[in-house]
């Protein structure tokens, strides 16, 4: 197209966007040589970021409305068929309409399992197109489904704004992009960019090849260390998805991804639940909020300024399982006996005095409860960091020694009723027995636990609060727990436990 044409349906967009919906049925008539409609509506779609238009269902363009989106949020029940329906048009093109049977089955399952096997053992994973169908038979569903749920608080909290700018860093099969672009309203005007070198780009491009008209997405096939954002790049929000434990040097990509956020804008990352990954990101965390320019906006506040917390931290939410998705249940019932040999449960391994199935229920018993196989993952368990460089948190309340303890005088404390400010790090840990949950103030230098020994009216809340909530607690036993090596908060009938606003 000539480029005087473009810049004149630029100019016109510019001046009518203070006036009224922008009609390329009328508009061409005011550029010079009166290009066909067709090429105006395109030369407004592309240029739509720039000029913060959104085009509407009568097929006019407006300004995208100024402040921040709001989102309706209840849950992720199933990941929704259409995604369901273009992962399996991928599958059928490549292996054919018998996909999960034959070779084709025993390739994808073998694939799953060996994925798995390198993850566990924190090796790395080369992402061919095989494993990157793999990867999206298996993970697809739950990291769409858990970015749903971080992403969702994020913006009840007015922290995305309408017009929302997103760099995905390791994008992967798209199951973060889906969560994200589902999740918005249809009158927000989405700028997506994702970097992803691997296999999983053909996967990703594939997936969002039928997204809204306001949404404009791109693909960079390279390293993020390799990227270089444009020169007016600014993200509302940084997106890390299961991908940090996987960089060679994680917390330099981290701490160089501030640099690219706008005044206004978070850095969110996900990691899967297992032991190794969730502790990881809570160090990476530390890395870059107490020994750098972030601050730590949820989950784990830091309720005493100028403390860091050097605790294990083992810190996971956990919401309701998902429907399994036909592709997962297909796949699974075409494995014969011998392939489900796979399916049995490892031991189990210490984590805080604490069984690893206490902590986190194995993959195999998930399935066994639930009746599903191997090759069935609904499970929505993931750790996550929000930071910030604005110094603003989700929690507004700090400690105050005049009146709480803090935790990082623990030696202190022991054998003493004491009051405490601590925010909810997970759901009940416990196998039966007492309620048992991680608990944290920011400063603690091994593990707290607070342990509902006697429930009442007064200390109900610390089982009702939800997983990031800030809690109260009044005249509460602290212990020292030499097989666990870590802190017992005990919360009898003496004890009052109450949910602070944040």
């Amino acid at each position: 197209m000539n480029p005087e044409t473009r810049e004149r349906i630029r100019d016109n967009a510019k001046y009518l966007r203070q006036v009224r919906p922008i009609d390329p049925e009328e508009i061409y008539e005011y550029v010079e040589g009166e290009p066909h409609p067709a090429v105006v509506r395109q030369v407004l779609r592309e240029e739509a970021p720039d000029l913060g238009l959104i085009e509407r269902e009568d097929g006019t363009f407006a300004p995208v409305e100024e402040g921040p989106l709001s989102v309706d949020f209840d849950g992720v029940d199933a990941l929704p068929d259409a995604h369901a329906r273009r992962l399996e048009d991928r599958l059928v093109a490549e292996f054919g309409a018998g996909w999960p049977e034959g070779e084709s089955g025993d390739r994808l399952r073998e694939r799953i399992r060996a994925v798995k096997e390198r993850y566990l053992r924190q090796q790395s994973v080369d992402y061919d197109d095989l494993t990157a169908l793999s990867y999206a038979v298996y993970h697809l569903p739950d990291y769409y489904a858990a970015t749903q749920y971080v992403l969702a608080d994020l913006a009840a909290d007015g922290l995305l704004p309408n017009h929302l700018r997103v760099l995905d860093v390791g994008a992967g099969v798209g199951g973060p992009a889906l969560g994200l672009i589902d999740l918005l309203p249809e009158d927000a005007l989405v700028e997506y960019e994702a970097v992803e070198p691997g296999a999983g780009a053909d996967v990703l491009e594939a997936m969002l090849d039928e997204t809204d008209t306001n949404v404009h997405a791109s693909v960079h096939r390279e390293a993020i260390e390799d990227f270089e954002p444009g020169d007016d790049g600014e993200y509302d929000l940084v997106l890390f998805a299961n991908v940090l434990s996987e960089l060679d040097d994680p917390e330099a990509v981290l701490r160089e991804s501030l640099d690219w956020l706008a005044e206004d804008g978070s850095v969110v990352a996900l990691a899967p639940a297992d032991r190794n990954t969730a502790t990881g990101l809570r160090e990476y965390e530390r890395a870059v909020a107490d020994r750098g320019p972030a601050t730590v906006y949820a989950p784990t506040v830091r309720l005493w300024p100028g403390e860091s917390p050097d605790s294990e931290s083992w810190s996971f939410d956990v919401k309701p399982d998902l429907d399994v998705p036909g592709f997962q249940r297909r796949l699974d019932e075409a494995a014969t006996e011998s392939d489900h040999e796979g399916d049995r449960e490892e031991p189990s391994e210490s984590a805080s005095g604490l069984d690893q199935s206490e902590r986190e229920p194995s993959e195999a018993r998930r399935h066994a409860s639930r009746g599903d196989g191997e090759f069935v993952n609904v499970d929505v368990q993931y750790a996550y960091s929000v930071l910030r460089t604005d110094g603003r948190t989700g929690i507004a309340a700090r400690g105050d020694r005049s009146r709480v303890a803090r935790m990082a005088d623990a030696e202190d404390l022991v054998t003493n009723r004491v009051d405490l400010m601590a925010v909810k790090l997970s759901h009940d840990l416990a196998d039966g027995g007492n309620p048992l949950y991680l608990i944290g103030d920011g400063s603690q230098q091994d593990d707290f636990f607070a342990v509902l020994t006697e429930e009442d009216i007064l200390n109900a809340d610390l089982r009702r609060a939800d997983y990031g909530e800030l809690l109260s607690f009044e005249n509460a036993l602290v212990l020292w727990n030499d097989d666990e090596g870590a802190y017992n908060v005990v919360v009898d009938d003496e004890a009052v436990v109450d949910r602070v606003p944040p």
